[in-house]
């Protein structure tokens, strides 16, 4: 995961205070404060602090790269501290390449004075810098930067996928989701058994003369299955409290949220086949009418109305997956 540092370097603890509560607020991994106020800003929340007086503390190191020379000091340092901040003067991309390529143990943090800058840095290698540090006092501002790092907000390519097959099949284990979010008719999870065919599987955001609407929840499907994550997947059955998960809503745009609570029942499962151009995927669904599915205008439809030659919203991956990361190699899922 990519890190977003504020630089909280004035005088005065008054403003400071405000942008490191701002900086808490909105999820900031981390605080660079003047010294002096290093156990002041530890009192405000929890977030990594560091106290600078000069250029070095314990865990990290400042350093401006002007030159190979400091290309080379950089190097060096990088195997000493868990923390490495940058600062580049007119030339960077070639030294950030060199030290993403060839650092240590310490992460690279680099100094950015815009959102485009932060976007260079992020992606110089593919790899990109282990994070950006930002001097900024404007919550909207902040906001924006934390989104780019965190990839809160993305866009996935979405296609329609006709149903071929609803097979209901006997009892199995299923897993419900419960997110951190509340989400919107629309909007619900990546879930597939092949982790380059998911379906949009929906939240339970609509009522229901049997339930109450549970905004929250994602019922995802059958333990075996993949979950997408950003570039990564993971197995239904291995998620647990606190880990990151992906909404997506009908126009593909995607946002972050965390586990709350996994719910893992026995329920009686049905099966879901559906294709597009030539390519087939299925998932395994809780067999229920609160279970639903979403179509390409957004609208949420249920397992127990839907019918062969439906219309549902599916993701098709490039990539087979090792351990939840895309490799390339001879695989074939069925």
């Amino acid at each position: 995961m990519k890190e977003i540092w504020l630089l909280a370097l004035g005088d005065s603890w008054d403003e400071e205070k405000e942008k490191i509560k701002n900086a808490i607020e909105i999820g900031f991994d981390g605080v660079v404060v003047k010294k002096d106020f290093e156990d002041l800003a530890k009192k405000l929340g929890r977030i990594k602090v560091f106290g600078i007086k000069d250029k070095v503390g314990d865990e990290f190191a400042f350093i401006e790269v002007k030159s190979a020379e400091d290309q080379r000091k950089a190097l060096e340092l990088s195997e000493k501290f868990d923390y490495l901040f940058l600062s580049f003067s007119d030339w960077k991309i070639i030294p950030l390449e060199n030290l993403i390529a060839m650092k240590k143990k310490a992460k690279l943090i680099a100094m950015v004075k815009d959102l485009d800058e932060a976007k260079v840095i992020l992606t110089t290698l593919e790899r990109g810098a282990d994070g950006i540090a930002i001097e900024e006092s404007r919550r909207d501002v902040m906001r924006k930067f934390y989104e780019l790092v965190s990839g809160e907000r993305g866009f996935v390519e979405l296609k329609k996928a006709k149903v071929v097959e609803i097979r209901p099949l006997g009892v199995g284990d299923r897993v419900c989701i419960d997110t951190v979010t509340l989400m919107k008719v629309g909007e619900g999870m990546l879930v597939g058994n092949k982790a380059g065919f998911m379906f949009l599987i929906a939240s339970e955001s609509e009522e229901s003369e049997y339930v109450s609407a549970r905004p929250f929840r994602v019922n995802a499907g059958s333990v075996n299955a993949y979950l997408k994550i950003g570039d990564r997947t993971s197995y239904l059955s291995e998620l647990k409290s606190g880990d990151v998960v992906e909404i997506v809503n009908y126009k593909g745009e995607t946002r972050r949220s965390y586990v709350g609570r996994v719910k893992i029942e026995r329920r009686p499962l049905i099966l879901i086949r559906a294709i597009v151009n030539g390519e087939e995927g299925t998932v395994i669904l809780q067999n229920a009418e609160t279970i639903k599915l979403i179509d390409p205008t957004g609208k949420h439809v249920s397992v127990a109305d839907l019918k062969v030659g439906d219309e549902v919203l599916v993701w098709i991956g490039q990539k087979a997956r090792h351990f939840g990361v895309g490799i390339e190699e001879f695989i074939i899922e069925r």
